[in-house]
């Protein structure tokens, strides 16, 4: 059908970008009472700890990664009383200034999505597997923490 969103999962792990205007529309259409949408778009940097960057690999363990990601939505909606929430990180090689993660949570209120919209990000950080490769012109370089 011409002009129809197709909805995606609010949880997604992929190798293409994603479209913020999709996401924050399917987020909108689950809810009218939904008063406060707060996002995050994490995009790759071209410098690091003092080196040039050109493009970051990631990898995940994918359905361990999906998994604690549908965990971590579960837990910022009973948490935060939130309406909804969206989840959506890229694998594969990013260039430097290309997104990489977009998180969104609707709330009532702001209050509420702007917390749970920031802990997201945090937890995501820490809890999913998911592993970041630096490349430079120098080479390669894992990395292993997550500020």
């Amino acid at each position: 059908m011409a002009g129809r969103l197709e909805m995606k999962d609010a949880v997604r792990i992929q190798q293409e970008d994603f479209s913020q205007d999709e996401e924050i529309s399917a987020l909108r259409a689950s809810s009218k009472r939904m008063g406060g949408i707060a996002t995050f778009i994490g995009c790759a940097r071209d410098f690091s700890e003092g080196r040039s960057i050109s493009k970051i690999s990631f990898d995940a363990y994918g359905s361990m990664a999906e998994a604690e990601m549908n965990r971590l939505r579960a837990e910022a909606i009973t948490k935060f009383a939130l309406l909804d929430a969206r989840i959506v990180h890229r694998v594969g090689v990013i260039g430097a200034g290309e997104q990489i993660v977009f998180i969104a949570a609707g709330a009532e209120h702001r209050a509420p999505a702007l917390q749970a919209c920031h802990w997201l990000i945090d937890e995501l950080k820490q809890r999913v597997p998911i592993w970041k490769k630096e490349i430079t012109p120098q080479g390669e370089a894992w990395v292993t923490q997550h500020p």
